[in-house]
């Protein structure tokens, strides 16, 4: 009976004392608006963008209202609220620019002011565990674009590039109007979100290593990633991500050359 009595006792006193905790918040003469939330930061998806930042070191924070506009300046338009500090926008279209902002309130109702970073998405399609072969073997395999998201021959006029198996090491292959960097060993497609400012490799080819992530500028000023998931004795097998806006990121907006492609299969011998 003891035992019982004490833990009923326990229980109502839990119940009241988490009771009191969550109206110690509401306060009828509180008119003072939180901070406006730091540290945001968003991730690029395929028609999605996922907001993070940081949590707010108010004490009475209730939660947080997530705002986008089509400019930086301008009026922002509410699309959701959340307790937590991550919101996904599930409704973005691959290839609109959206700046975001996150606003926090209180139980009271006061609202923060926006956030002041400026910050901006420009989702993008992405897609997995898509294969190219050796181009010595399988020619009309070999190549990539991003044109139609599919597999062309390595000399096809759309391709942006290609695979090759020399002597037991693979490599990713571009032209000379197109350029390629690797970006190094990653956890994902989403670890590199940008184009790099320079660093492009002027061989125009690259070591192809699993793990490793390579950031393609297309001959027609468009940013592409790959990131290779294995490599057999005739095939890479790899995840990307393809910015469909022209030049962007801005991290390197230089228009290049747009006249007709040059294959210079003289330069695939070894």
């Amino acid at each position: 009976m003891k035992k019982t009595a004490l833990l009923t006792v326990l229980i109502a006193s839990a119940f009241i004392l988490s009771s009191c905790d969550i109206n110690d918040y509401y306060n009828e003469d509180d008119y003072t608006a939180p901070a406006p939330p730091s540290g945001i930061e968003v991730l690029n998806g395929d028609n999605r963008v996922d907001v993070y930042w940081d949590r707010n070191r108010e004490s009475d924070i209730a939660g947080y209202n997530v705002y986008f506009n089509y400019t930086y300046e301008g009026k922002y338009e509410l699309i959701g609220s959340t307790s937590g500090t991550h919101f996904a926008d599930i409704e973005a279209v691959n290839g609109n620019k959206y700046y975001y902002a996150v606003a926090a309130y209180d139980y009271n109702g006061n609202e923060s002011e926006l956030s002041y970073d400026v910050i901006y998405s420009t989702p993008r399609p992405e897609g997995f565990n898509q294969a190219i072969f050796d181009y010595i073997r399988f020619p009309n395999n070999s190549g990539y674009t991003f044109t139609t998201y599919s597999t062309v021959p390595y000399d096809d006029q759309e391709t942006d590039f290609f695979f090759e198996l020399y002597q037991g090491t693979g490599y990713i292959r571009v032209y000379d109007d197109t350029d390629i960097q690797d970006m190094g060993m990653t956890n994902d497609i989403y670890d590199i979100p940008y184009a790099p400012l320079n660093g492009w490799n002027p061989n125009k080819e690259e070591i192809a290593q699993i793990g490793h992530t390579y950031v393609i500028w297309t001959y027609d000023n468009h940013f592409a990633k790959i990131r290779v998931k294995n490599i057999t004795s005739d095939r890479i097998v790899f995840d990307w991500a393809f910015q469909l806006v022209e030049g962007e990121p801005q991290l390197k907006p230089v228009v290049k050359g747009s006249g007709e492609r040059k294959l210079n299969k003289l330069q695939l011998a070894r």
